[in-house]
């Protein structure tokens, strides 16, 4: 289980949290690590998030005794949000905008070489339209060369959608609003076909008795949502996770208002904790972390009722 942070540091436990080893990457103090992608316990990649050269890819191959610079972002105008990996070797990244045009990247060999996407085979870009790097989970790749990206700060809130390993997209339109600061801040799937998004606005009222829709689910691979139910936390949902090995199928949504989680797949939802929380992930059946400020980090476990 790999985290990162603030201060260009990461964390890696072996044991299921009972102690971490933790670090800095050399160079790489003063930039915000929003993501991380542990392949194994010795082979990770972080993505930093920022503005022009602020967004940068590192690399380990030994558990973060050392790292490899792969990438730094050449355009003034870009900022990264999230990446993800099929496997060791093919991965991908995404970014806001620019000039009207997504950014997305790919892999084949690891990192050695990233491509960027070309524009024209991507959707047009809504004025504004990028994604939220609050917990590095506006990206999510899947079974057979499927990944999904979550987008926001737009008029309309979009999932776009490859199922050829990211080298082609295609938007779908999602129910929950976007806006300035709005939209979608998270992704999920359990499997190529069941997915989840989550979200809200940044700058909506208190109250989430009024709040508009925060997460919607799909159950066609993500061509159609619908509204699900509303966590019992306030204001935007900053990250969003199934749980696996839970039947029926678990959510879990974390925010800076708390944690929740759905036992029936986003119609119901309950608390879980009340302390702030960025972003989480599961790594075994039933088992995952939720992490926050402070360099926080909360192991939670979903047990089947007698």
């Amino acid at each position: 289980m790999w985290v990162s942070g603030h201060g260009g540091t990461w964390a890696r436990t072996l044991d299921g949290g009972a102690t971490w080893k933790t670090g800095v990457v050399p160079g790489a103090d003063t930039l915000q690590f929003r993501d991380v992608h542990g392949h194994s316990a010795d082979v990770a990649w972080l993505l930093s998030a920022g503005p022009g050269e602020a967004s940068r890819i590192y690399r380990t191959d030994d558990g973060g005794a050392t790292w490899t610079l792969q990438w730094t972002n050449p355009e003034p105008d870009g900022f990264y949000d999230c990446l993800d990996f099929w496997s060791a070797e093919r991965g991908v990244v995404y970014g806001d905008a620019v000039d009207g045009a997504y950014r997305i990247l790919r892999t084949v060999d690891g990192g050695a070489n990233w491509d960027l996407v070309p524009g024209e085979v991507l959707p047009d870009a809504q004025p504004t339209e990028g994604g939220f790097a609050a917990s590095g989970t506006c990206l999510v790749t899947g079974p057979d060369g499927r990944g999904w990206i979550a987008t926001g700060n737009a008029r309309r809130t979009r999932v776009l959608r490859t199922d050829d390993w990211g080298a082609t997209w295609t938007a779908f339109d999602t129910p929950i609003p976007g806006g300035d600061g709005a939209g979608l801040f998270s992704v999920a799937f359990r499997d190529s076909i069941h997915g989840a998004v989550f979200g809200g606005s940044l700058g909506e009222p208190a109250d989430s008795a009024v709040t508009p829709p925060r997460v919607a689910v799909s159950s066609n691979g993500g061509a159609a949502w619908e509204a699900a139910g509303q966590p019992g936390f306030e204001g935007a949902v900053f990250g969003g996770a199934w749980v696996p090995g839970t039947e029926p199928a678990a959510l879990v949504a974390v925010a800076p208002g708390g944690a929740s989680w759905s036992p029936d797949g986003g119609a119901s939802w309950a608390a879980v904790d009340t302390a702030a929380y960025w972003g989480l992930g599961f790594t075994a059946p039933a088992r995952g972390w939720l992490v926050g400020p402070g360099g926080r980090v909360t192991r939670v476990e979903f047990r089947p009722h007698d």
